[in-house]
């Protein structure tokens, strides 16, 4: 089979879009019977309110669909999002895998001088950066060699995936709209200092933002501005 691949990388890259910053902003004038066109700043100002009062609803009238590629353990925490949010997953049942797996960058902080509820995580020192390094190579590599080995004499996908770690990277699919994204990245950055989330999920998250703040900048200036809470 096909020889293993190492990776720290993560992507998301933008598959296709709808709507924009004027869209929302008209989605808000409906209510008052004044949908129309207008200039930038008074659908930046528009913009900017509905974020400060907290009104929702404008920012889903519009759609963004990424492929995702990640290791297992980040796909299954993104989707716990689930309000605003649509999957598709490649499938370990119904195709053989392909042998790439997610290991932690040199830089990546591996000890945690938080707390299980309060994480907070330091960069180890050589000797931890190697040790996560080779220990978690050794392990996918003899966990791969058993799954090729039970694909080759024939026992079925679904049956030899067991055997696979949660660093084996998968792709998906996520759709989702300004609101929902909003919400993700509010949990999933620690820009807002609000949230602790886990180093690979928030890689995830600011390739996502990267997309979104070309996308849709007003409202992303907004999102900022307001202290990156979704309305």
């Amino acid at each position: 089979m096909t020889e293993i691949v190492y990776t720290s990388e993560v992507q998301a890259d933008l598959i296709q879009h709808m709507g924009s910053d004027a869209v929302i902003a008209n989605a808000a004038r409906v209510s008052t019977g004044q949908v129309g066109e207008y200039d930038d700043a008074k659908d930046a100002s528009l913009i900017r309110y509905l974020m400060r009062k907290k009104h929702g609803s404008p920012f889903e009238h519009n759609s963004m669909t990424f492929l995702v590629e990640a290791p297992i353990f980040v796909a299954r925490e993104f989707m716990r999002h689930r309000a605003g949010f649509s999957y598709n997953e490649v499938s370990g049942r119904y195709s053989v895998l392909e042998p790439k797996f997610y290991v932690p960058a040199e830089d990546r902080p591996l000890v945690n001088v938080g707390s299980s509820a309060n994480p907070k995580f330091e960069a180890g020192d050589a000797g931890q950066a190697w040790r996560a390094g080779y220990n978690t190579r050794q392990s996918y590599a003899f966990a791969w060699g058993c799954y090729a080995e039970m694909i080759e004499v024939g026992i079925g996908n679904e049956v030899a995936r067991m055997v696979l770690p949660l660093g084996i990277m998968t792709s998906f699919y996520v759709t989702c709209n300004a609101r929902s994204l909003m919400a993700f990245l509010a949990l999933r950055t620690s820009d807002a200092g609000v949230s602790n989330p886990q180093h690979e999920i928030e890689l995830v998250a600011k390739r996502l933002e990267e997309q979104f703040a070309i996308l849709f900048p007003k409202t992303y200036a907004s999102f900022n501005e307001f202290g990156r809470v979704a309305p």
